[in-house]
């Protein structure tokens, strides 16, 4: 089996700034590139910057990446959405349109004898309690429902600046590589215990493959300064970097 794993590509529809435009053309490149060379793609969080969708309306700049994800599903290949920490107001356009599987929080896939559990990580950053008291609000069904209340247009302005605050104003490096330790405890603690062969994670942005006993952990990365992503092939898991020329990606 062959699976691939991308993290924390922060697509932003409403930004037409230089670096989150060449985000966006290599990251649909990507896509292009994914069609109908693996079994199984696993969109591990963060993939959109923003993301919320009423019964009747999406935002149409990520057609793009509907279209390409529809051609990549046409050609074989199951895909597995796993919310992040920015994209997590899904409804039913994914799944019903798309084929997509949708997870809130983990998903484990049995596959080459291997047992692999995927996960955005969010959930496990330590010393971070204004995040977490903030994720379960968020996650609300009357939170949700409050904001579809509001005219799409506002709600994604209001949605826009809310996620681009959370950006100016990042945690020292110190924390955020503290917080970032628990994602590698929480993997360090399912590999022992005997519950996972891979552990498979983002949200940190820091790309490693670490073994830890007879496992691994394993994070994809990010999509801002350096695209990376992971494979999983027959069981075996290399980190790799996107080239926007497919025969660097061979290699």
């Amino acid at each position: 089996m062959k699976i691939c794993v991308v993290s924390d590509v922060h697509y932003k529809y409403h930004s037409t700034n230089e670096a989150d435009l060449r985000v966006q053309k290599r990251f649909l490149s990507f896509l292009d590139f994914a069609i109908g060379r693996y079994d199984l793609l696993v969109l591990c969080g963060d993939i959109f910057d923003l993301y919320n969708e009423y019964k009747h309306v999406i935002i149409r700049e990520y057609f793009g990446i509907y279209h390409r994800l529809a051609k990549i599903k046409e050609a074989g290949c199951r895909i597995v959405f796993l919310s992040g920490n920015h994209d997590f107001w899904f409804g039913s356009f994914l799944t019903d349109e798309l084929g997509v599987e949708l997870y809130p929080d983990n998903f484990t896939l049995q596959a080459d004898g291997k047992t692999i559990i995927f996960t955005h990580g969010d959930l496990y950053t330590v010393n971070d309690l204004r995040y977490h008291l903030l994720r379960k609000f968020l996650r609300l069904p009357i939170t949700r429902t409050l904001v579809n209340l509001i005219h799409p247009d506002w709600a994604l302005v209001l949605g826009a600046g809310l996620s681009r605050s959370s950006r100016e104003r990042p945690a020292p490096t110190a924390l955020q590589k503290q917080r970032a330790r628990g994602l590698k405890a929480w993997a360090k603690k399912n590999i022992l215990q005997g519950k996972a062969d891979i552990v498979v994670m983002g949200h940190s942005h820091e790309a490693e493959i670490l073994p830890i006993g007879d496992g691994f952990y394993a994070n994809a990365g990010e999509w801002i300064k350096r695209p990376s992503y992971l494979e999983i092939t027959d069981g075996n898991i290399t980190l790799k970097q996107y080239k926007t020329n497919n025969k660097e990606n061979e290699q």
